[in-house]
């Protein structure tokens, strides 16, 4: 008697090679992060305005967010195939050497991105239209 395993979905294997595809651009996202998180320190050391310091602070939101996406991405891709359609398959995977350090990476990124956003961009208040 042969057991047959089900394949995974046509759709899994396309996210998958996407995955793979995005994963790719991971360093070079990184290295735009961390030069915008510079710019925003040296922009704050030199007691900029807060209009430059908003601009800073979400150009550096916006290079988190793509690294976190690309980490993400890499996350999922070394996981494997299986682990789109199976959560046990995804679950044994963050147990390895390779996903545990991905998702590590994933953590430390969305955690430097939520202190960005708390502390890091100024609020600027808007301006109260006059009445007439």
């Amino acid at each position: 008697m042969a057991f047959f395993r089900p394949r995974v979905s046509r759709e899994a294997e396309v996210r998958y090679h996407a995955d793979q595809e995005i994963s790719r651009s991971f360093p070079q996202l990184l290295d735009k992060a961390r030069e915008a998180e510079l710019t925003l320190r040296e922009l704050r050391a030199a007691g900029a305005d807060e209009l430059e310091l908003l601009a800073a602070g979400q150009a550096f939101d916006r290079a988190l967010t793509e690294a976190l996406r690309a980490a993400e991405a890499g996350q999922r891709a070394t996981f494997g195939v299986k682990a789109y359609d199976d959560r046990i398959a995804r679950r044994k995977a963050k147990a390895t050497p390779a996903g545990a350090m991905w998702t590590s990476e994933v953590e430390r990124l969305r955690t430097l991105r939520e202190d960005n956003r708390m502390w890091g961009i100024p609020r600027i208040p808007r301006p109260v239209p006059a009445s007439r």
